[in-house]
Protein backbone atom coordinates (compact mmCIF):
# COMPACT_ATOMS: atom_id res chain seq x y z
CA UNK A 1 0.00 0.00 0.00
CA UNK A 2 1.35 3.49 -0.51
CA UNK A 3 0.94 5.22 2.50
CA UNK A 4 2.64 8.77 3.08
CA UNK A 5 3.14 9.34 7.13
CA UNK A 6 0.26 11.90 7.04
CA UNK A 7 -2.19 9.33 6.48
CA UNK A 8 -1.40 6.34 8.43
CA UNK A 9 -3.24 4.51 10.69
CA UNK A 10 -1.02 3.46 13.81
CA UNK A 11 -2.84 2.73 16.82
CA UNK A 12 -4.01 -0.65 17.23
CA UNK A 13 -7.19 -0.41 18.80
CA UNK A 14 -8.66 1.96 16.89
CA UNK A 15 -7.71 -0.17 13.63
CA UNK A 16 -9.48 -3.46 15.48
CA UNK A 17 -12.48 -1.27 15.56
CA UNK A 18 -12.78 -0.23 12.25
CA UNK A 19 -12.20 -4.00 11.19
CA UNK A 20 -14.99 -5.28 13.28
CA UNK A 21 -17.19 -2.54 12.26
CA UNK A 22 -16.46 -3.38 8.52
CA UNK A 23 -16.98 -6.85 9.57
CA UNK A 24 -15.56 -7.91 6.00
CA UNK A 25 -12.58 -8.51 3.78
CA UNK A 26 -11.92 -9.00 0.13
CA UNK A 27 -9.07 -12.09 0.39
CA UNK A 28 -6.80 -11.37 -1.83
CA UNK A 29 -4.68 -14.89 -3.70
CA UNK A 30 -2.31 -15.49 -6.81
CA UNK A 31 -3.49 -18.70 -8.16
CA UNK A 32 -0.02 -18.76 -10.54
CA UNK A 33 -1.18 -16.58 -13.65
CA UNK A 34 -3.57 -13.73 -11.88
CA UNK A 35 -4.79 -12.43 -8.84
CA UNK A 36 -8.21 -13.90 -7.28
CA UNK A 37 -10.61 -12.52 -4.83
CA UNK A 38 -13.23 -13.45 -2.53
CA UNK A 39 -15.37 -10.97 -0.44
CA UNK A 40 -15.56 -12.94 3.03
CA UNK A 41 -17.19 -11.66 6.64
CA UNK A 42 -13.89 -12.14 8.75
CA UNK A 43 -13.20 -12.05 12.75
CA UNK A 44 -10.13 -10.86 13.09
CA UNK A 45 -8.36 -12.79 16.29
CA UNK A 46 -6.29 -10.63 18.52
CA UNK A 47 -3.49 -12.53 21.03
CA UNK A 48 -1.92 -10.92 23.48
CA UNK A 49 0.37 -9.14 21.36
CA UNK A 50 2.63 -9.50 24.24
CA UNK A 51 4.71 -11.80 22.08
CA UNK A 52 4.72 -9.43 19.18
CA UNK A 53 2.38 -11.60 17.09
CA UNK A 54 -1.16 -9.69 15.34
CA UNK A 55 -2.85 -13.01 15.28
CA UNK A 56 -4.59 -13.81 12.25
CA UNK A 57 -8.15 -13.06 10.57
CA UNK A 58 -10.85 -15.91 10.21
CA UNK A 59 -13.81 -17.12 7.55
CA UNK A 60 -14.99 -19.08 5.50
CA UNK A 61 -15.84 -19.51 1.63
CA UNK A 62 -17.71 -22.26 -0.30
CA UNK A 63 -15.83 -25.73 -1.20
CA UNK A 64 -16.98 -25.00 -4.92
CA UNK A 65 -14.91 -21.37 -4.97
CA UNK A 66 -11.94 -22.41 -6.81
CA UNK A 67 -9.49 -19.92 -5.24
CA UNK A 68 -8.89 -22.10 -2.73
CA UNK A 69 -8.09 -24.82 -4.35
CA UNK A 70 -5.41 -22.54 -6.96
CA UNK A 71 -3.81 -20.45 -4.30
CA UNK A 72 -0.26 -20.62 -5.14
CA UNK A 73 1.67 -22.13 -2.00
CA UNK A 74 4.47 -19.97 -0.55
CA UNK A 75 2.66 -16.61 -1.64
CA UNK A 76 1.24 -14.77 1.15
CA UNK A 77 -2.33 -13.79 0.75
CA UNK A 78 -3.67 -9.58 0.93
CA UNK A 79 -7.28 -9.22 2.65
CA UNK A 80 -8.48 -5.67 1.89
CA UNK A 81 -11.00 -4.14 4.73
CA UNK A 82 -12.73 -1.44 2.84
CA UNK A 83 -14.24 1.74 5.22
CA UNK A 84 -16.31 4.57 4.00
CA UNK A 85 -14.80 6.94 0.80
CA UNK A 86 -16.01 9.49 -0.79
CA UNK A 87 -15.29 12.24 -3.69
CA UNK A 88 -13.91 15.35 -2.87
CA UNK A 89 -14.14 18.61 -5.10
CA UNK A 90 -11.95 21.48 -5.53
CA UNK A 91 -15.31 24.12 -5.19
CA UNK A 92 -15.09 23.03 -1.09
CA UNK A 93 -11.49 24.19 -0.20
CA UNK A 94 -10.86 28.02 1.02
CA UNK A 95 -7.90 27.37 -1.12
CA UNK A 96 -9.05 27.46 -4.26
CA UNK A 97 -10.56 30.66 -3.88
CA UNK A 98 -7.10 32.36 -2.76
CA UNK A 99 -4.81 30.60 -5.35
CA UNK A 100 -6.35 27.83 -7.25
CA UNK A 101 -4.27 25.34 -7.16
CA UNK A 102 -6.02 22.62 -6.09
CA UNK A 103 -7.25 19.27 -7.46
CA UNK A 104 -10.18 16.84 -7.04
CA UNK A 105 -9.34 13.68 -4.75
CA UNK A 106 -10.46 10.62 -2.71
CA UNK A 107 -10.99 10.53 1.08
CA UNK A 108 -11.32 7.01 2.54
CA UNK A 109 -10.08 4.57 5.28
CA UNK A 110 -8.67 0.67 4.27
CA UNK A 111 -6.58 -1.83 6.33
CA UNK A 112 -4.62 -4.04 4.12
CA UNK A 113 -3.28 -7.47 5.85
CA UNK A 114 -0.53 -9.77 4.08
CA UNK A 115 0.58 -12.66 5.41
CA UNK A 116 0.41 -16.94 4.39
CA UNK A 117 -3.12 -17.97 4.08
CA UNK A 118 -4.51 -22.20 5.44
CA UNK A 119 -7.76 -23.40 3.99
CA UNK A 120 -9.66 -25.63 6.23
CA UNK A 121 -11.71 -28.70 6.07
CA UNK A 122 -11.66 -29.98 9.54
CA UNK A 123 -15.54 -29.99 10.55
CA UNK A 124 -14.49 -29.02 14.72
CA UNK A 125 -12.85 -25.84 12.90
CA UNK A 126 -15.60 -24.93 10.40
CA UNK A 127 -18.04 -25.42 12.86
CA UNK A 128 -16.59 -22.60 15.40
CA UNK A 129 -15.79 -20.11 13.06
CA UNK A 130 -19.33 -20.43 11.71
CA UNK A 131 -20.54 -20.46 15.31
CA UNK A 132 -18.42 -16.86 16.24
CA UNK A 133 -19.51 -14.84 13.12
CA UNK A 134 -23.21 -15.91 13.76
CA UNK A 135 -22.54 -14.86 17.54
CA UNK A 136 -20.89 -11.75 16.21
CA UNK A 137 -23.78 -10.80 13.63
CA UNK A 138 -26.68 -11.73 15.73
CA UNK A 139 -25.81 -10.03 19.12
CA UNK A 140 -28.32 -8.18 20.38
CA UNK A 141 -30.96 -8.75 18.04
CA UNK A 142 -34.30 -9.88 19.18
CA UNK A 143 -35.15 -13.18 18.36
CA UNK A 144 -32.08 -13.80 17.28
CA UNK A 145 -30.85 -17.03 15.44
CA UNK A 146 -28.69 -19.81 16.71
CA UNK A 147 -26.53 -23.01 14.85
CA UNK A 148 -28.68 -25.33 17.02
CA UNK A 149 -31.86 -23.80 15.78
CA UNK A 150 -31.26 -25.51 12.79
CA UNK A 151 -31.13 -29.57 12.65
CA UNK A 152 -27.76 -30.78 13.63
CA UNK A 153 -28.00 -33.22 10.26
CA UNK A 154 -28.61 -29.95 8.00
CA UNK A 155 -25.99 -27.85 9.50
CA UNK A 156 -23.52 -30.82 9.09
CA UNK A 157 -24.23 -30.51 5.63
CA UNK A 158 -23.82 -26.74 5.50
CA UNK A 159 -20.16 -27.04 6.84
CA UNK A 160 -18.97 -29.95 4.49
CA UNK A 161 -19.84 -27.29 1.50
CA UNK A 162 -17.52 -24.65 3.06
CA UNK A 163 -13.50 -24.24 3.54
CA UNK A 164 -11.81 -22.57 6.62
CA UNK A 165 -9.75 -19.72 5.51
CA UNK A 166 -7.04 -18.85 8.16
CA UNK A 167 -4.85 -16.08 6.83
CA UNK A 168 -1.75 -15.38 9.41
CA UNK A 169 -1.34 -11.66 9.77
CA UNK A 170 2.68 -10.95 9.55
CA UNK A 171 2.17 -6.94 8.36
CA UNK A 172 -0.69 -4.73 8.97
CA UNK A 173 -1.05 -0.99 6.66
CA UNK A 174 -3.56 0.88 7.70
CA UNK A 175 -5.00 4.16 5.79
CA UNK A 176 -7.14 7.25 6.57
CA UNK A 177 -7.21 9.56 3.96
CA UNK A 178 -9.08 12.42 5.63
CA UNK A 179 -7.64 15.50 4.43
CA UNK A 180 -4.91 15.41 6.59
CA UNK A 181 -2.78 17.47 3.91
CA UNK A 182 -5.35 20.31 3.88
CA UNK A 183 -5.87 23.68 5.91
CA UNK A 184 -8.04 23.67 8.74
CA UNK A 185 -9.99 25.90 6.42
CA UNK A 186 -9.76 23.41 3.93
CA UNK A 187 -11.10 20.26 6.20
CA UNK A 188 -13.55 22.85 7.64
CA UNK A 189 -15.53 22.95 3.99
CA UNK A 190 -14.64 19.77 2.74
CA UNK A 191 -16.91 18.05 6.28
CA UNK A 192 -19.44 20.96 5.68
CA UNK A 193 -19.72 19.78 1.54
CA UNK A 194 -19.80 16.21 2.66
CA UNK A 195 -22.63 16.65 5.49
CA UNK A 196 -25.21 17.74 2.21
CA UNK A 197 -23.65 15.22 -0.33
CA UNK A 198 -26.41 12.06 -1.11
CA UNK A 199 -25.55 8.65 -0.57
CA UNK A 200 -24.05 7.45 3.09
CA UNK A 201 -20.29 7.02 2.47
CA UNK A 202 -19.94 10.95 2.16
CA UNK A 203 -21.62 11.49 5.59
CA UNK A 204 -19.62 8.63 6.91
CA UNK A 205 -16.69 10.72 6.21
CA UNK A 206 -17.95 13.84 7.01
CA UNK A 207 -18.33 12.38 10.43
CA UNK A 208 -14.96 10.68 10.94
CA UNK A 209 -12.89 14.36 9.55
CA UNK A 210 -15.07 16.07 12.13
CA UNK A 211 -14.35 13.78 14.97
CA UNK A 212 -10.62 13.88 14.11
CA UNK A 213 -10.43 17.88 14.23
CA UNK A 214 -12.51 17.66 17.14
CA UNK A 215 -9.99 14.94 18.67
CA UNK A 216 -7.25 17.30 17.99
CA UNK A 217 -8.83 20.49 19.45
CA UNK A 218 -9.04 18.10 23.02
CA UNK A 219 -5.68 16.95 22.73
CA UNK A 220 -4.02 20.52 21.74
CA UNK A 221 -5.89 22.24 24.64
CA UNK A 222 -4.49 19.57 27.01
CA UNK A 223 -1.44 20.15 25.69
CA UNK A 224 -1.68 24.14 26.27
CA UNK A 225 -2.88 23.11 29.25
CA UNK A 226 0.12 21.43 30.50
CA UNK A 227 2.29 24.34 28.92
Amino acid sequence: MYLPAHFAAGDLDEIAAFVDRAGAADLVTFDGTRPVSTLLPVIWDRPDRSDGQDGRLIGHMARSNPQWRTAAPGVDALAIVHGPQAYISPSWYESTREHGRTVPTWNYMTVHFTGPVTFHREAGWLRDVVTRLTDRHEAGREGRWWVSDAPEQFIAGQLRAIVGVELRIERIEAKNKLSQNRTPQDRAGVVAALETEPGPGARAIAALMAERESAEGRSGSASAGRR
